[in-house]
C-alpha cells in the first residue's frame, strides 16, 4: 500500500485511510482502543464497517486475481 496519505486533508478522512491500510496490512492490530480512536475523530460504525468490508473485499479480489494469473486491464498497465 503506497498511497500517499501525506498530503492535506481532514483528521477524519486521514483516519479512515491509515485505518484502511492498517486492515489491508495488519488486521490482528486492530483493538477495541484503535475503534474508539477513530470514533474520536466523528467516524461511525456504520463507516468503519464500511471501510473494514473495502479493505476486505479489495483484498480478497486481489488475491484471486494474483492467484489465477488473471491479467490487468490495459489502461492499468501504465
Amino acid at each position: 500500500m503506497n498511497g500517499d496519505r501525506t498530503g492535506p486533508m481532514p483528521e477524519r478522512l486521514r483516519s479512515l485511510l491509515d485505518f484502511g491500510v492498517q486492515v489491508a496490512t495488519d488486521v490482528h492490530s486492530v483493538t477495541p482502543a484503535r475503534l474508539d480512536s477513530l470514533r474520536a475523530t466523528g467516524l461511525t460504525d456504520e463507516e468503519i464497517l464500511t471501510c473494514i468490508h473495502v479493505a476486505g473485499f479489495f483484498s480478497y479480489y486481489n488475491r484471486l486475481a494474483d492467484a489465477t494469473g488473471i491479467d490487468l486491464e490495459p489502461f492499468m498497465h501504465a
